[in-house]
């Protein structure tokens, strides 16, 4: 009946609420993860009414409720994402834990500690009651591989003087700001964070903008208009009345070290009105807009990227910054970029996450010595320069000249002395900046008597300046010669010569670009203007004729030869089939000259400058170069069966009914593209530059390869 099926439901819940109520000798649970934005309205009220200080995640108001159904001087065991021993949000429970219960174990896995999952996970015992104990952890973070994770383990419990085993107790951790459970600390690492300033206190990091529609409001630089962008401003009042829209933004990206990543961005015209005008947008740390600073990335992978930052950039949360007097920057500068800093951080957070919060404890100690300190600084300016030149010996630096082959090889007389000349010295940067930042850490462990604990020596991996590379300075020159093709870049003078604006045809003597700016990409030359025969030109232009063919000797073995071709052949075969390829990937998919392209037979191709785009550029692209294209392929394939016709045999015979049927395929390829193209040049499309590359780009999907 109803009645008694309630009654057992009630005897049930009695049941469960007897057990729940009870204290026991151990409880051991691996508990549920859940962060608040996954939970229901009801959970996440009842965590906030019940365990407020540990509502961050559902596994630490499970450590606290465990706690609570322990007896006095019961045992508890756990396996647990480990951000509870770092992050802010858990310093509550840290506290908790050490002051009223004791750590006697724990083992901290790596992150690929289980097969098939990559989580941050510890596993801990606990005693509920205070004691004086030390407990014994275990450091699994150096053994990649769930297979490793046992063995090593039991290694540890077999053998108490490996290295990755430690001893400490809770008062120790709270000598670090924050708490952190940083078990691997040494007594000399303590006295550090005792005796040092927070860098907060030097150096206040600032969280920067969040723009909430990066879409909207960010810009990489080379998509807009030069004139439009705002470069070297030092304050907000300058950038406003400059009239300016765009302006550089620190937003971290990849690893890198003392300078560049300048690479985006964001509109703040008038003092940033359209973002204001966003109601969810949240422009923070206005103050410090336009300052000099030090970036940083904010989530990393497995290393710490800063860099020094010169005044006219904005900032958001990927490129947090802190912004020292100036009296101080390459101190901490330098400091940053030390092997210290990052083990420094390690200690406070170990996560992917750089917070400011984390770079503000981070303890500074000056030398006593005036000169120690002043060897640091002057090291630090050495390598931020060295960075920099390297940053802008690349063209998606907006401070880059000219191609290295040019800068470092003037007066070769070929690209293999140029290349040589150029490799020569970026080697010599190369060790140049190993040799500094391996001083600065020397000089650091001494100032933090570090040295039975830490060696100054710096991996090549952490060295993030370039060194050469023949196949890829090989393309990067070939894009720079498109970009004087195009009209981007002039051979007589240094920089941009054209960005926007009105091109001015008086910029270019020795290499005069195209005049329409159309290039045809066809697998034949097919026309005056063909984009080999114009590189062609470039290269003799820039090394001479007498040597030429050794050149594009050089160049075509750099690209990859074939057997069977010449090295036009091969060049030619580049610029058909990856040229375009690799100005996608380096221009982040975001390309500046865009290629026409009629489909897979590869019948059509053109490149033009988005730059130089006018509203009929369609138009000219398909009377001037398409369909003459196709009337010339039609009277090819129409002489080529004459040929036939006329009685040729053999093996000549079979090759040119081959070729023919090439060429039917390429025309009918054609035809079909004219139908699109005829479509677009009637409806004379504008662009506008300022809505970057993805906007514009999409208004000609039909008739442009796909960016991938």
């Amino acid at each position: 009946s109803d009645l008694n099926r309630q009654s057992d439901l009630v005897l049930d819940l009695a049941k469960q609420a007897k057990i729940m109520a009870r204290k026991y000798d151990v409880v051991v649970t691996n508990p549920p993860y859940m962060g608040t934005r996954n939970m229901g309205a009801r959970l996440k009220d009842y965590l906030g009414d019940q365990y407020s200080r540990v509502k961050t995640d559902l596994f630490s108001a499970f450590i606290i409720r465990c706690r609570e159904m322990s007896r006095l001087a019961g045992h508890l065991g756990f396996m647990c994402p480990f951000v509870w021993m770092f992050i802010s949000s858990y310093e509550w429970l840290r506290r908790e834990l050490c002051t009223h219960s004791q750590i006697t174990t724990l083992v901290q896995l790596e992150y690929s500690g289980f097969d098939g999952a990559t989580v941050p996970i510890c596993t801990f015992t606990l005693r509920n009651s205070a004691v004086s104990d030390r407990g014994v952890y275990i450091r699994l973070s150096e053994f990649r591989g769930s297979e490793q994770q046992g063995p090593m383990t039991l290694k540890a419990v077999r053998d108490p003087l490996v290295d990755y085993r430690y001893i400490s107790g809770a008062s120790d951790f709270a000598r670090i700001p924050g708490s952190p459970i940083a078990y691997w600390a040494s007594e000399a690492v303590m006295d550090a964070f005792d005796r040092g300033r927070p860098l907060g206190d030097i150096a206040p990091p600032r969280v920067g903008m969040t723009t909430s529609n990066n879409d909207r409001f960010l810009r990489l630089w080379h998509e807009v208009e030069e004139t439009r962008i705002g470069f070297y401003m030092r304050s907000r009042e300058e950038a406003r009345e400059s009239g300016s829209r765009w302006f550089p933004y620190n937003k971290g990206g990849a690893f890198r070290k003392w300078y560049g990543n300048n690479e985006y961005l964001v509109d703040w015209e008038a003092d940033g009105r359209r973002i204001n005008g966003c109601g969810s947008a949240f422009p923070r740390s206005r103050e410090f807009y336009f300052s000099p600073s030090i970036t940083w990335t904010f989530v990393s992978s497995s290393r710490f990227g800063v860099r020094s930052s010169p005044p006219g950039f904005l900032f958001d949360v990927g490129g947090s910054s802190a912004f020292p007097a100036e009296e101080d920057n390459f101190y901490i500068t330098a400091f940053l970029c030390s092997k210290l800093a990052f083990e420094f951080l390690k200690m406070l957070n170990p996560t992917l996450n750089f917070q400011v919060g984390n770079i503000a404890d981070l303890p500074i100690l000056f030398p006593s010595s005036p000169a120690v300190r002043s060897r640091i600084e002057a090291l630090a300016q050495e390598c931020i320069d060295m960075a920099r030149r390297d940053w802008d010996s690349f063209e998606t630096s907006w401070d880059f000249a000219r191609h290295p082959f040019l800068t470092y090889g003037e007066g070769a007389s070929t690209i293999e002395v140029a290349f040589d000349r150029w490799s020569d010295f970026a080697e010599s940067q190369f060790q140049q900046m190993r040799r500094n930042e391996e001083e600065i850490n020397r000089l650091f462990i001494e100032i933090y008597g570090l040295e039975h604990e830490m060696s100054p020596e710096v991996p090549d991996e952490d060295i993030t300046i370039q060194r050469a590379d023949r196949e890829r300075d090989v393309r990067s020159f070939i894009s720079y010669a498109v970009g004087c093709m195009l009209g981007r870049y002039s051979l007589d003078e240094a920089g941009l010569a054209y960005a926007g604006g009105e091109f001015d045809i008086s910029k270019y003597h020795s290499f005069v670009p195209d005049r329409d700016g159309v290039l045809p990409v066809l697998d034949d030359e097919y026309f005056k203007d063909d984009i080999v025969g114009r590189f062609v030109e470039f290269v003799k232009v820039c090394f001479g004729p007498a040597s030429l063919e050794e050149n594009l000797e050089w160049i075509a073995a750099s690209l990859g030869r074939r057997e069977e071709e010449t090295s036009r052949d091969t060049i030619r075969r580049y610029f058909l089939d990856e040229f375009y390829r690799d100005h996608v990937r380096t221009y982040r998919k975001r390309p500046i000259y865009w290629m026409f392209s009629s489909g897979r037979q590869k019948a059509f191709q053109a490149l033009i400058y988005m730059h130089r785009y006018q509203s009929d550029t369609v138009a000219l692209v398909r009377t001037k170069y398409l369909l003459e294209l196709e009337s010339r392929i039609d009277a090819r394939v129409k002489s080529l069966q004459k040929s036939i016709d006329s009685g040729m045999a053999g093996a000549s015979k079979a090759q040119l009914s081959k070729t023919i049927a090439k060429l039917e395929r390429q025309l009918a390829e054609l035809r079909d593209y004219d139908e699109e193209m005829h479509s677009l040049a009637d409806d004379m499309l504008e662009i506008d530059l300022d809505d970057g590359v993805a906007e514009n780009y999409s208004k000609f999907a039909a008739v442009l390869e796909a960016i991938r």
